[in-house]
């Protein structure tokens, strides 16, 4: 039976694992063909220390290795105030899933975060890139919804989705993905 995947807050000393689960997403990024997202060593480390600090990035554990990494943002996220080519699902309270990675070794990384965040509040929001058909793909699996296209503050578009309660008179999946 294959060990189940922890999420936790990521401290300080997770620093260097999360930095090597940052690149070898960027070369699985460029592998598959997705040549301009996360460029110049993005997410830098002042970032997730800050994202740290402020207990918003949490780490994926599979065997007390960790194996996954991503922010989850409570409330309003800026770059999401105008959509265009769509519209929200909802404007209630939500959280923005961001800057999710995995370090390649197992699959499940954004289906245990979504699981994770859905328990905090039934109500999320991510977004990718054109370019990140990989992650487009995991994301509709998730039962996300395709809302229209955001742009981030230094203008670049990315494809934007939500995944919001059924009580809110949408139907989602729930908590978990499909496999």
């Amino acid at each position: 039976m294959m060990e189940k995947m922890q999420i936790r807050l990521a401290k300080n000393e997770d620093l260097m694992r999360i930095l090597t689960i940052y690149e070898a997403a960027r070369i699985y990024m460029r592998k598959c063909g997705n040549l301009t997202q996360w460029q110049g060593g993005y997410p830098p480390k002042e970032l997730l220390l800050s994202d740290i600090e402020k207990q918003q990035l949490f780490v994926i554990e599979r065997a007390r290795k960790i194996v996954g990494v991503f922010a989850l943002i409570m409330g309003e996220d800026p770059t999401y105030t105008y959509i265009e080519n769509g519209a929200w699902i909802s404007n209630e309270e939500y959280a923005t899933i961001h800057r999710i990675a995995s370090d390649g070794t197992c699959a499940g990384i954004l289906k245990a975060a979504v699981s994770f965040a859905w328990k905090k509040i039934p109500h999320l929001r991510i977004d990718t890139h054109k370019d990140n058909f990989v992650m487009q793909r995991a994301i509709l699996k998730c039962g996300f919804e395709k809302c229209g296209i955001i742009y981030l503050s230094d203008g670049s578009p990315r494809i934007a989705y939500e995944k919001i309660s059924a009580d809110s008179g949408r139907l989602s999946c729930g908590p978990s993905c499909s496999s």
